[in-house]
């Protein structure tokens, strides 16, 4: 996997627009020439799906940015299918974009599709989630958040959580897990488990552990069958709020007050995650932004100009207690 604190220079590539992706969802924003007669930049961008709250503020925030930007975007929502994302990425090849970026679904498989890109000399942009090549020259950079910091950060924000609440005792822990392969939930659940081994050994427990694949309604049915086999869970970590509201309502459905009996510990900052907060219901949100573009925008202008950029950009992020919660609320823009 991308070792993310590595910082390389990076490549690029020239080349022309048109046509429209295949196998899944497609917009095309067209455009020819920028104000100043030079060339528009045709960007393709492949999106993992529209599965969360966070998804969706993710996309808007790319096209957005891409409009003020004033370049040629071409979007594919991949419906949560790697084989449709790379359907797309090889139609943005064959279409000779300038640069290709994409939100990957999964960690692993990529090599075949990038190396045509690099054959191509189009430059690939990551954004959000990582993969495993074989050769990191395959693309140039990811612009996104750092998962396994966000695990640790959760775990640590569970502590807190704790002893606000005056627990003692044994910690229980259900664990609602992304996309099995995906990035986020390999480098969440990572996080999370080193602080637990390394300061909570003898009383943090994951007792029970599950893909809920980012989804409310995944998280509402696996919570509810984390409660028939484990009815003695006292906390949860969701790797997502999506995930973490569908299993309220699983929580509150069992007789249960989420929130009181059982503690829990998200990652995202939706809107309606905070809302759940506000009511009570979450006890901690780990922020992760995905008001991406116009960090994405910035870094396509210089890959296409040819400029250096760090292997890694990171986002900016904060973690928020349930006190924080109704303050915090009518800033949340997504």
């Amino acid at each position: 996997m991308l070792n993310r604190r590595n910082f390389l220079t990076a490549a690029v590539g020239v080349a022309a627009a048109g046509g429209l992706a295949a196998c899944a969802k497609e917009d095309d924003s067209s455009g020819s020439t920028s104000a100043g007669g030079s060339k528009t930049i045709t960007l393709g961008f492949s999106q993992v799906g529209s599965e969360s709250g966070w998804r969706s503020a993710n996309t808007d925030s790319v096209k957005s940015a891409a409009k003020e930007a004033g370049y040629n975007l071409k979007f594919s929502d991949a419906q949560q299918k790697q084989e449709n994302q790379i359907s797309a990425i090889r139609s943005y090849i064959t279409q000779g974009v300038d640069v290709i970026a994409f939100s990957p679904v999964v960690v692993t498989g990529w090599d075949a599709v990038l190396k045509e890109a690099k054959a191509k000399k189009i430059p690939v942009v990551l954004t959000d989630r990582s993969v495993e090549t074989s050769d990191e020259s395959l693309f140039v950079t990811l612009v996104g958040s750092d998962f396994t910091d966000e695990g640790r950060r959760a775990a640590k924000i569970l502590e807190k959580v704790l002893e606000k609440a005056g627990h003692k005792g044994a910690v229980k822990i259900a664990q609602l897990e992304g996309t099995t392969g995906a990035a986020p939930a390999i480098e969440r659940a990572k996080g999370f488990k080193e602080v637990m081994d390394a300061d909570h050994a003898d009383d943090w427990k994951i007792v029970v552990s599950q893909t809920g694949d980012f989804t409310r309604a995944g998280g509402k049915q696996v919570m509810a069958a984390f409660l028939q086999s484990n009815p003695d869970i006292n906390v949860l970590f969701a790797h997502n709020d999506d995930m973490g509201i569908g299993a309220i309502q699983a929580i509150e459905a069992a007789g249960k007050k989420p929130g009181k009996d059982i503690l829990i510990v998200t990652i995202d900052g939706v809107k309606d995650g905070f809302v759940a907060m506000s009511e009570g219901k979450i006890n901690a949100i780990v922020e992760c932004n995905p008001l991406l573009g116009p960090q994405l925008m910035e870094v396509v202008q210089k890959v296409k100009d040819g400029e250096t950029v760090e292997r890694w950009i990171k986002t900016k992020e904060s973690d928020f207690m349930q006190d924080q919660a109704k303050a915090a609320l009518p800033t949340r823009k997504y």
